[in-house]
């Protein structure tokens, strides 16, 4: 049966996550571009790093989400539902194609790199420039994809906040 708001869990999977994109965004942009046979250095490696932790967190809440429903707000409209429940979906589907790609991007570059400087990452493929400009694209792609329906969530968020007034998000915060 579907609980009425949140639980802990899924609310620490959320704000870690938020936390996590917060400070992936600034690092991914304000690195320096990296190009064939520069060693990456440690604003890749921390890069990297958060990426898999944002998909680990990501797979995790999403496991947590369909073992742990919560049943959609009653008092909404069932268009806003029905949305609520498309973008949830898609930003999940999107921060795991970004990190995925993130990773698969750095691995066709023929990297070498860990995480948090504390275990070797495995690489998932093997050095491939030509595919790695493919799967840069995508990946750089798929940020802004994300980065746009973030926005539309915290959009929303405030909507329900400052417009709407019915308490929506009182179920996501802590």
């Amino acid at each position: 049966m579907a609980q009425l708001k949140y639980g802990t869990p899924a609310k620490i999977f959320h704000w870690s996550i938020v936390a996590l994109l917060a400070a992936q965004y600034p690092i991914g942009w304000l690195m320096p571009d990296i190009h064939r046979g520069m060693t990456p250095g440690a604003g890749m490696t921390f890069h990297v790093s958060i990426g898999i932790s944002i998909l680990i967190l990501t797979a995790l809440r999403m496991i947590w989400r369909l073992t742990h429903p919560v049943a959609p707000e009653s008092s909404l409209p069932p268009w806003q539902r029905l949305s609520s429940e498309a973008v949830h979906w898609l930003l999940y589907v999107l921060v795991l194609a970004t990190t995925f790609s993130g990773w698969l991007f750095a691995s066709f570059r023929g990297w070498s790199l860990s995480f948090f400087y504390l275990m070797p990452l495995p690489m998932l493929a093997s050095d491939n420039a030509a595919a790695g400009r493919t799967i840069d694209g995508l990946h750089q792609a798929t940020e802004w994809a994300l980065l746009v329906m973030v926005g539309i969530h915290v959009a929303a968020a405030f909507a329900h906040i400052f417009i709407y007034r019915d308490r929506v998000m009182q179920r996501m915060l802590p």
